[in-house]
């Protein structure tokens, strides 16, 4: 079997380079997600490669071909080469020697089973000839990909060992690859080992759980997951409730689909839980207020007023969350005009400078919010009116 001949694989750069690194004498091979991807007719954005060379000696062929050569993660062998159509990771051969589950102390070697079998999935661990496109699968990764069945190489709790993230990329790749119920025992080793995500920094934790959200329909995969309290350890917050929030919210989203408006779907409509879950992913300040904010679906002003007290992203969430899908698509692509007076304006109206004008000036905006933003002869009589009332 070979990788289908397709415009990436002659992208600008990529036949030098993979000459240079010895491609005819098998020295270097296309690896991971490109293979995969290509083989399931996706598209192929990032393109990785392994190689037999040392890292130094793997600068020294990437630079005498003319292209930059970036140490990204030298100490773990890989070198960035940058190409006109792109970068392109360069990774030396490895193979584990010590694992914590969280980080791994690897060795350099020339042995490409060796490294295939270092990778979680076994669809992941599937290598092509950089100049030939000859496919090489070491633990069946072909036959898993046209069963569309995600499983782990060799023994599943081993795995895991090695890296309890595995256990959410299990099921991330089983919602973007998988069809039907999970791999058996690749499932069985994830539920007795989910305590595990203790131990994991709850950043990683977020970074996963938000890429599983953003596939075209995480519900599967989160109910496999709820059926075996997989999340119980990290996010006990998560429920059967918040699966039928999730349920509505993916069935009214359309191309307006968001993995943090997710994840709010599958919390409690409980401002105080969300900003607490927030804070223990440790997600930016940004996304913390939108998610304390999306949770709480009260709505009391209309679409454009909402998105003008709380920005046009949050009112969509809210929005959605409460089932106004023809109301969240009416918001998508609009922004709150500027109020086109200030303060001074009020002053000149009659007003006594002081504290006071940020005050009558704020509510000179949410009257004119709440009349869906009239034009200036009517934000004139509002700012007139607002000066002889104080």
């Amino acid at each position: 079997m070979r990788l289908p001949e397709s415009v990436w694989r002659s992208r600008e750069g990529l036949p030098a380079l993979m000459a240079a690194l010895g491609g005819d004498r098998d020295e270097v091979r296309i690896v991971g997600g490109a293979v995969r991807d290509a083989l399931l007719g996706l598209p192929v954005a990032d393109i990785d490669l392994g190689t037999v060379h040392a890292p130094q000696e793997t600068v020294r062929r990437i630079t005498g071909a003319g292209f930059k050569a970036v140490p990204t993660g030298i100490a773990h062998g890989t070198i960035t080469a940058v190409l006109p159509s792109g970068p392109v990771e360069v990774t030396t051969l490895r193979q584990d020697l010590e694992t914590d589950g969280r980080h791994a102390i690897v060795a350099f070697t020339n042995d490409w089973q060796a490294d295939a079998a270092r990778r979680d999935f076994t669809i992941n661990a599937l290598s092509a000839g950089a100049l030939s496109g000859d496919i090489h699968d070491y633990f069946g990764g072909v036959a898993d990909l046209d069963a569309r069945l995600v499983r782990f190489i060799g023994d599943p709790l081993q795995r895991i060992a090695e890296d309890h993230l595995r256990i959410l990329r299990f099921f991330r790749f089983h919602a973007r690859f998988g069809t039907g119920a999970p791999d058996e025992a690749s499932y069985a080793a994830c539920a007795a080992r989910a305590r595990d995500l203790m131990s994991l920094s709850r950043e990683r934790i977020a970074q996963e759980l938000l890429k599983l959200l953003a596939v075209a329909d995480p519900r599967p995969a989160i109910a496999a997951m709820l059926d075996a309290a997989i999340l119980a350890p990290v996010l006990p917050e998560i429920d059967r409730g918040g699966l039928a929030r999730l349920d509505r919210l993916v069935q009214i989203e359309g191309d307006l689909a968001d993995p943090l408006r997710r994840l709010a779907a599958l919390l409690p409509a409980d401002p105080a839980i969300a900003d607490t879950v927030a804070a223990r992913l440790k997600l930016s300040n940004a996304q913390r207020r939108r998610l304390t904010l999306a949770v709480d679906t009260y709505l009391d002003s209309s679409p454009r007023l909402l998105a003008h007290a709380f920005g046009v992203e949050a009112a969509i969430d809210r929005l959605l969350l409460a089932g106004q899908a023809e109301a969240a698509q009416g918001l998508h692509g609009w922004q709150p005009p500027r109020l086109p007076i200030t303060g001074g304006a009020l002053i000149a109206l009659g007003l006594a400078p002081g504290p006071k004008v940020a005050a009558a000036l704020a509510r000179v905006q949410r009257q004119w919010a709440e009349e869906d933003f009239p034009d200036r002869e009517r934000l004139d009589q509002i700012a007139a009116e607002e000066v002889k009332r104080a």
